[in-house]
């Protein structure tokens, strides 16, 4: 690669659902010959292993008005206002083709330098409501890009549906032969998010342990749990003699959501994609502190499909919910028919879509 070869800044803030979709757009414009850049801050520094390491990783300084006490509210704008600046001066000199935003507040430097610099810029919403500063730039970009259609965005604005991207890992099992459940070995994968789900801890062990000898005899669980959870969760599968394998963080999802029966999970927008590439039943409990709804609003399509079932988490107990799980695991033409629900609703080649929208845009700002 070459220091002429077009550069594009990814801007993504610190967690799985905006750093996943990122890294998969990094991976086809490195394949495409472009040089790429990502912007975070030290919380989005601890997903980036997943990256290539020929991306170049640019820790920036940001803050966030939702949490901290109030004088980290109060210091906010000046960290705010110190990363733009720093931004803009690198970008001044760097001059990148193209600027992509995929939300959280880390990415308002790089957003804010390309818009004061007019450098071609455009945001990805991974759900079905645009978030704090996604909504914040809409009306200053080129383009959003819309990854859960239909998307709620501003008045005036107009989004392009192209998917939400998924990881090369991903990827490489999308529609993946599904095994339907029987009497014999069966997987169950629950995770939470990027940074787990307590009330998942909560319920689902004894959700499990309470389905019926002739389906839990056969079963094999992994569940994300958050660390504080960690050894609660695990004793209580060893102590229901329950196969389980409890972990803060799996590197693996893709495979372990290959080879499972059924998956439980938040509708975080990342893991919707997920499962409807790969394609698996699931039960999906929405995040119910979400802003604005937006995982109840991701969900949507795959439970219309009939690839997922919904549980508000107002109405999630133990005992409904291993109703559902035994519903599932126990009837294998309808676990096989959500599986190809689930797969109509995926978008493999959301990442090239995206990756494509980057290089007309570049184009278009060359053109001006």
């Amino acid at each position: 690669m070459t220091e002429r070869a077009p550069l594009l800044i990814i801007a993504a803030g610190g967690t799985g659902g905006h750093m996943f979709p990122a890294q998969a757009l990094a991976e086809v414009m490195l394949r495409r010959g472009w040089r790429v850049r990502l912007s975070t801050d030290a919380r989005g520094a601890r997903y980036v292993g997943g990256f290539p390491h020929s991306v170049d990783i640019e820790q920036v300084a940001s803050a966030t008005f939702a949490r901290g006490g109030v004088l980290n509210k109060l210091l906010a704008p000046l960290h705010i206002a110190g990363g733009i600046l720093g931004a803009s001066l690198r970008m001044m000199r760097e001059k990148p083709d193209a600027v992509v935003g995929f939300g959280g507040y880390p990415t308002i430097p790089a957003l804010a330098a390309a818009y004061l610099l007019r450098r071609p810029r455009m945001v990805h919403e991974q759900n079905g409501v645009l978030g704090r500063v996604n909504r914040t730039f809409a009306k200053r970009v080129d383009v959003v890009a819309c990854g859960t259609w239909p998307t709620d965005l501003p008045e005036g604005i107009e989004g392009v549906h192209v998917g939400n991207p998924v990881r090369a890992a991903v990827l490489e099992r999308a529609g993946a032969p599904f095994i339907p459940p029987g009497d014999y070995p069966m997987s169950l994968l629950v995770i939470g998010g990027s940074q787990g789900a307590r009330i998942l801890s909560d319920v689902v062990p004894g959700a499990v342990a309470a389905l019926p000898e002739t389906v839990l005899r056969n079963l094999r669980v992994s569940h994300q749990a958050r660390e504080e959870d960690m050894d609660r969760v695990a004793k209580f599968y060893a102590d229901a003699g329950i196969d389980a394998d409890v972990q803060p963080f799996f590197r693996d999802v893709p495979r372990r959501m290959s080879e499972a029966q059924l998956v439980i999970s938040r509708a975080g927008a990342s893991s919707i994609a997920d499962i409807s590439v790969i394609g698996r039943p699931a039960i999906l409990i929405p995040y119910a502190a979400a802003a604005a709804d937006h995982q109840s609003a991701n969900s949507r399509g795959l439970v219309e499909a009939g690839g997922a079932i919904r549980i508000p988490e107002s109405k999630l107990d133990s005992t409904s919910l291993s109703a559902q799980i035994a519903a599932v695991l126990g009837d294998a033409q309808g676990a096989g028919m959500m599986a190809q629900a689930a797969l109509s609703q995926g978008l493999p080649d959301a990442p090239q879509r995206l990756a494509d929208m980057v290089e007309e845009l570049a184009r278009k700002g060359q053109d001006q």
